[in-house]
C-alpha cells in the first residue's frame, strides 16, 4: 500500500490567483482554511512551499479547487 506524501509542493502564484478569482481577501481565505494569515502569505509568496496534507486539503476546500492546479509543476523542456 502506497503512503501519501508527507508534504505537497504548492505553487504560491496559483494559490494567489485562485484566491483573487474568488474575490477573497488574504485574511478571509486563511480563516476559511484554518491557517494564519502570515502562513498563507508565505505560501503565496513562495517563502514556504511544502504544507502537510491536512493544510493542503483545507486550502483546496477554501479555494473550491477539485484538481491539482495548486501544486507546483516542473518545467520540462519540449521535445522538438
Amino acid at each position: 500500500m502506497e503512503r501519501p506524501p508527507a508534504t505537497f509542493e504548492v505553487n504560491g502564484a496559483a494559490i494567489r490567483t485562485r484566491r483573487k478569482e474568488l474575490g477573497m481577501e488574504l485574511a478571509e481565505c486563511a480563516a476559511a482554511a484554518g491557517i494564519s494569515r502570515p502562513y498563507l502569505d508565505q505560501l503565496e509568496l513562495g517563502h514556504r512551499r511544502h504544507p502537510r496534507p491536512p493544510i493542503y486539503a483545507a486550502l483546496r476546500t477554501a479555494l473550491r479547487v477539485t484538481d491539482d492546479r495548486l501544486l507546483a509543476t516542473e518545467d520540462k523542456p519540449s521535445k522538438e
